[in-house]
């Protein structure tokens, strides 16, 4: 009983770290970024690796992405394109200029552009 009772104390103090959202997590939000009266949120999951190992996008960046007109297939493959591209990892301004070509482009399947 003492055994059982030690471990889970244990468990929950290793564990608190990590249910609290502290730095295990590795979320980054680039910020918003506004193309004329549309808002995109470009946020992304990094992971604990500087290299693009586990890169995925947040919800809200898919989410803003179909907010601005993008079917969902779209916004999600447009999404995971731009957070696993190695060379707008930490780089705000590249990522700003990704994502206004991006939506600027014609042929990016928005409903609008149809």
């Amino acid at each position: 009983m003492k055994r059982a009772l030690i471990g889970a104390a244990l468990f929950a103090a290793l564990a608190a770290p990590v249910m609290a959202g502290g730095k295990g997590h590795h979320h980054k939000n680039y910020g918003s970024h506004s193309a004329g009266s549309v808002t995109i949120v470009v946020s992304c999951y990094r992971g604990p690796w500087q290299e693009v190992i586990w890169d995925r996008p947040n919800p809200v960046f898919i989410d803003t992405l179909v907010q601005a007109g993008y079917d969902y297939p779209n916004a999600h493959a447009i999404a995971e394109r731009v957070c696993r591209d190695p060379t707008l990892v930490n780089n705000p301004g590249s990522l700003r200029a990704t994502m206004q070509a991006i939506y600027r482009d014609a042929n990016s399947h928005r409903r609008h552009n149809r």
